[in-house]
């Protein structure tokens, strides 16, 4: 009987974020598919959650960017296929991704790459050095958006491109299973009042993600009355200078009261269900963007801008029949739009709201689920290693 497949997935650090998550979700289904999963960081929070999902975790310098270290690493990697009998490596990041590659070519081993970012290519060397996350043998692109990105930038055949959009736990953003005792924890925790909606952003504090935008359309709203409070979900990250600036902003235009930072969120499902409405602000195109999926899981609406990959998850007009919304799509920096949109969302009726969670809850289930994510990935590396981790990934779920 051949021994079960290794794999081996490298990222930088497992902390926070949709491409950390992508790896402890791919990691288990390699052990419910009877693999065994290695992965390559230098920590972070999340290693609780890797080492409970059945995997092996790695302590390795990761997240350097040094073209020395970089060609260490590649060594280090060569050395722990060898040892390890990795079968194959999958890299999740830029910089590692050098890495990996060198090492899974002098040992031929399958290497795929997953993109999950829309990369800035402002110049001939940051376009080769964002090049090697289309030199895999499969690249996992998280939507059409981003395997359009791929084929435009690098002219990568179809052949080697596969579309498996992120995936939401659908346990864990389950409606009936959010106790309302988690809910009410978190509105006394942001200081939210009984009749006080809730305009939640959840993303990291950093300019793209538009939180100075919809600071401004708060702020001109609250001027007419409305009564509601913007939660900004995220971690500064160490934009330090750009959290200062929010905090400056919130104050010079005295919405202290109706503008709240609370930093990292622990308990997502809960904060997508204490909100009214989730508004994704961002200014540059989201490679998937995986809030605008976590909050519809809940049927908690979507407002999001309508670019990148968001509008191939949130359902609106003109891309969608009117009947079939589950959010709003606006242009981004377009602070009159925000305002006028949300207001609509403030005024909907109970029923109203109500429909459209419903129907952003079975689109999210028929598309967009972890399980889904986990088989598709799994696919991969059985059509590279000529396993069956798929089928028994499907058994054992």
């Amino acid at each position: 009987m051949p021994e079960p497949p290794t794999i081996l997935q490298i990222i930088p650090e497992l902390d926070t974020g949709g491409a950390e998550q992508s790896v402890i979700e791919v990691a288990e289904a390699i052990v419910k598919g009877g693999g065994r999963a290695l992965v390559l960081s230098q920590g972070g929070r999340m290693i609780p959650q890797l080492t409970a999902a059945g995997a092996e975790w790695i302590d390795f310098a990761a997240a350097t960017k040094n073209p020395a270290r970089i060609l260490w690493n590649a060594q280090r990697i060569i050395d722990l296929v060898r040892k390890q009998k990795i079968d194959l490596i999958q890299a999740e990041s830029r910089a590692p991704a050098w890495s990996a590659l060198i090492a899974a070519r002098r040992t031929r081993v399958p290497f795929v790459t997953s993109y999950h970012g829309a990369y800035g290519e402002k110049n001939a060397l940051k376009k080769l050095y964002n090049s090697v996350m289309a030199r895999s043998d499969i690249v996992i692109a998280n939507s059409k958006f981003t395997a359009g990105l791929i084929s435009s930038r690098y002219g990568t055949p179809v052949s080697r491109l596969r579309v498996i959009y992120r995936g939401v736990d659908t346990r864990q953003f389950e409606p009936a299973a959010i106790g309302p005792g988690r809910i009410a924890a978190l509105r006394a925790a942001w200081g939210v009042t009984d009749g006080q909606r809730i305009v939640l952003h959840a993303a990291r504090l950093t300019s793209w993600k538009g939180q100075t935008y919809l600071i401004e359309a708060a702020r001109q709203m609250r001027r007419d009355g409305d009564n509601f409070v913007v939660i900004l979900a995220g971690d500064a990250q160490g934009r330090t200078a750009y959290e200062d600036q929010l905090r400056r902003q919130i104050a010079e235009c005295g919405m202290q009261a109706a503008i709240r930072l609370v930093g990292h969120v622990s308990d997502m499902p809960a904060a997508y269900a204490a909100a009214h409405v989730t508004f994704v602000a961002s200014v540059e195109p989201e490679a998937f963007g995986l809030a605008a999926a976590e909050a519809q899981s809940v049927g908690c609406p979507v407002i999001s801008t309508n670019i990148g990959a968001t509008p191939e998850t949130v359902k609106a007009p003109p891309l969608a029949l009117a009947s079939e919304r589950t959010g709003w799509l606006v242009a981004p920096k377009d602070i009159a739009s925000y305002g006028e949109v949300l207001r609509d969302v403030l005024n909907l009726t109970p029923l109203e709201r109500d429909a459209i969670g419903m129907r952003a809850r079975h689109h999210v289930r028929a598309n967009f689920t972890t399980a889904q994510m986990q088989k598709e990935t799994l696919d991969v590396y059985d059509h590279l290693l000529g396993t069956n981790l798929s089928q028994t990934f499907e058994q054992q779920t």
